[in-house]
């Protein structure tokens, strides 16, 4: 159920906000949430661009990239608390609710997908550089095989929410007729695409440093471990790469891995709470 408006007092004052307090109380209680008036629509806004901006990044920093995501739907779940924003989403065509929750159900689940793929991604770079600290080329032979299998897994991931993001909020379809019905789904379907694009993005980044570390002379690589060469040459130079390579996957999955449980989970908070509200409808 939702909470009392008193949140929002956390979040920047919009230029008009040094009137009175009453008078401001009463203009924020507003049932028609005027457009971008609204400190928290201001706020969600903010954090759209902001998410937006990392995403065409093009040397992303993942941490960076899910403290945005975050931080945008901690800033929807503000906005969901209102009763005004619950009001104007319960009426809405069933279509637009049905459509919202679809779309961060697919979120979600992309999310919690990532999530699985790379513990495996996590454990396979553990065993690779564990064969080859006891240069072991079978071992890796076989640690590299798994773990092209979990890059392969992270980049279909990314496709997948590419084709999710590429497309206009509007195809979330917003049939609506107040201002407050078309600024809430509006900003809703606007965060649902800019989180696809990040995390198209973030997915795609992982799955490209996975790709770079399998990509190393593995031949040459497996080889000079086999004949536990210990010189300088090519081959262990191929080694050294490999081995550089699969510490920098390692170093960006424990990067990740507590902002990405952090996104999942406010993922999820988001749907329940579109999904309390449509319930409501019927």
């Amino acid at each position: 159920m939702a909470r009392s408006f008193a949140r929002s007092i956390s979040f920047p004052l919009s230029p008009s906000s040094n009137s009175k307090p009453a008078r401001m109380a009463a203009h924020a209680r507003s049932v028609s949430l005027p457009c971008r008036s609204h400190p928290i629509l201001a706020h969600l806004h903010v954090h759209i661009r902001a998410v937006r901006a990392w995403a065409q990044d093009h040397h992303p920093s993942v941490a960076a990239g899910l403290a945005h995501v975050d931080a945008l739907h901690a800033a929807l779940g503000d906005l969901l608390d209102l009763p005004e924003a619950q009001a104007a989403l319960t009426s809405t065509a069933t279509t637009n609710g049905d459509r919202l929750l679809d779309a961060f159900l697919r979120l979600a689940d992309a999310h919690g997908s990532f999530q699985e793929a790379v513990v495996e991604l996590k454990r396979d770079v553990a065993e690779a550089l564990a064969a080859i600290r006891r240069r072991d080329g079978a071992r890796l032979a076989s640690a590299l095989r798994a773990q092209r299998r979990a890059g392969k897994e992270v980049a279909r991931l990314a496709a997948a929410a590419c084709r999710d993001g590429g497309g206009r909020p509007s195809r979330l379809g917003l049939g609506t007729t107040t201002a407050a019905e078309v600024e809430v789904a509006g900003l809703l379907a606007e965060a649902a695409a800019a989180t696809a694009s990040a995390s198209a993005a973030l997915f795609s980044t992982v799955a490209a440093m996975s790709a770079a570390a399998c990509s190393c002379k593995r031949t040459a690589a497996l080889v000079c471990l086999t004949t536990k060469k210990a010189s300088a040459s090519g081959e262990e130079k191929e080694t050294l790469a490999l081995t550089e390579r699969l510490e920098e996957l390692e170093e960006c999955i424990d990067e990740l891995e507590s902002g990405s449980d952090k996104v999942f989970r406010s993922l999820v908070q988001t749907r329940v709470a579109l999904l309390n509200i449509h319930t409501h409808i019927f």
